[in-house]
């Protein structure tokens, strides 16, 4: 059973940096795509940032492109995502997810998600 816990969410300034963090287990991480995706309340959730098996291709949200960096180390089994120049439109609930099947790309498609953390970011 795959599992994925998110940290490092919490409350930031606008203009500051944060680093959220996830542990996957239960498959071999280094198959499977990796994926960030956000929630704000009253609104669907939306793609942030994905990176597939190895590392080697990312893809990013046209509103995170330049401000955000999605990284893995396979030996870790653990994502991460960068987030510098927050804006307060950043605020939401982070989940990372992680691909359907093996060797897929940083689009996706995404399969299993983990129960979240929440960024804060204040004007």
């Amino acid at each position: 059973q795959v599992h994925l816990v998110e940290s490092g969410g919490g409350l930031e300034q606008a203009g500051g940096s944060l680093r959220l963090s996830c542990a996957a287990s239960g498959r071999t991480f280094s198959n499977y795509a990796m994926g960030w995706f956000r929630q704000a309340p009253g609104k669907e959730r939306e793609f942030v940032a994905g990176i597939n098996y190895s590392g080697r291709t990312t893809y990013y949200a046209d509103s995170v492109k330049g401000r955000f960096t999605i990284s893995r180390d396979n030996a870790k089994n653990t994502v991460y995502l960068q987030m510098s120049s927050l804006k307060p439109a950043d605020t939401a609930a982070y989940f990372c997810a992680s691909g359907r099947t093996t060797y897929s790309s940083a689009y996706g498609p995404y399969a299993y998600w983990g129960q979240g953390t929440q960024v804060t970011v204040s004007s």
